[in-house]
């Protein structure tokens, strides 16, 4: 089966398109209010913003009141269906917290993903013995009523990550990972060993590629990224591309086409600054052996991503629109 559509992605296309029926009608938001006759004034802007899960009646008053029909119409309603089928969305995970929900919304039905790891490993790539440090070391800075237990926190992590493995057209994914998100500042010695053991096999993946960015490295005209990011394209054309900003206290979800397309830009920079990815793997594997030989940290890595590598998917045609600089076929 083909990987279900994200209903975060499915909600924000839906919400786009109904703020442009809207305009096309010439009507303002309290009008729309008044017609339809909703009580709540807010329900429209949290629609349109993508902001609440949609209930299907009242995308139809909207799509009566804009005189919307054929295939449009039908097509819409698809959209809503799948913007609201939260449920069902979560039945394809064994285990998902709130936590990792965001992420694994953006993640499902991508075609590519594109991530910057300046400090920390991208969770996709992660160990549960490295996942493990990660949770245990940022106890004190996260709130209490938003800590999860670390174990079940690791299996939502893990089960993100089957998305680089499915059979049903796994997503190209590419990451630049700074050297200093591979050192010993990560975790104990066994951990990082570990660790980059686990990359060097991700990375004979078909689907995935790994770059290693030296410290030294000049990236374009000594461009400093502030934040790790993530962008996300996806499968269907007509679902709005995305990138992640990691922070903090929450992470900036971005889908402005201006900003997308700088955070292309400069993945572009640090992806030609970086190793090569033969090179990159040389380099993982010499400072793996240097940290000792394989330990049961090894084996601490999700039996999913310990199967043989997955087809190449197929490739969707591009939007007629380039929202960023594309990366080129490796």
């Amino acid at each position: 089966m083909p990987p279900a559509p994200s209903p975060m992605v499915r909600r924000r296309r839906l919400g786009a398109e109904l703020r442009r029926l809207r305009e096309v009608s010439g009507l303002t938001g309290d009008q729309v209010i008044a017609r339809v006759g909703w009580a709540s004034a807010s329900k429209l802007s949290r629609l349109e913003n993508g902001r609440s899960r949609p209930d299907l009646s009242d995308v139809l008053d909207l799509l009566d009141l804009y005189e919307v029909s054929g295939s449009t119409r039908e097509e819409l309603i698809g959209v809503t269906r799948d913007a609201g089928n939260t449920r069902g969305w979560l039945r394809s995970y064994p285990v998902m917290t709130q936590r990792q929900r965001s992420y694994a919304e953006l993640e499902a039905g991508c075609a590519d993903i594109f991530e910057y790891g300046p400090v920390i490993v991208p969770g996709l790539l992660q160990t549960p013995g490295y996942t493990r440090v990660r949770l245990l070391s940022s106890r004190e800075v996260i709130a209490p009523e938003d800590a999860e237990d670390p174990e079940t926190e690791i299996a939502a992590r893990v089960a993100r990550q089957s998305t680089l493995t499915r059979k049903a057209d796994p997503p190209r994914y590419e990451a630049v990972l700074e050297e200093a998100s591979l050192g010993a500042r990560g975790g104990p010695p066994p951990v990082m060993a570990g660790q980059l053991r686990h990359l060097a096999r991700l990375a004979e993946l078909p689907n995935v590629t790994l770059w290693v960015l030296p410290s030294s490295a000049k990236v374009a005209d000594w461009y400093l990224p502030e934040t790790a990011f993530s962008i996300y394209r996806f499968a269907d054309p007509d679902d709005p591309d995305a990138v992640a900003v990691e922070a903090l206290a929450a992470d900036l979800i971005l889908t402005e086409d201006d900003m997308l397309a700088r955070y292309g830009r400069v993945f572009d920079w640090l992806r030609q600054a970086a190793r090569p990815p033969a090179e990159s793997l040389t380099w993982i594997a010499e400072v793996a052996a240097a940290l000792g030989p394989p330990t049961d940290e090894d084996t601490d890595a999700p039996p999913a991503l310990l199967t043989p590598p997955v087809q190449r998917r197929r490739r969707t045609p591009q939007r007629s629109t380039q929202r960023s600089n594309p990366p080129p076929d490796r």
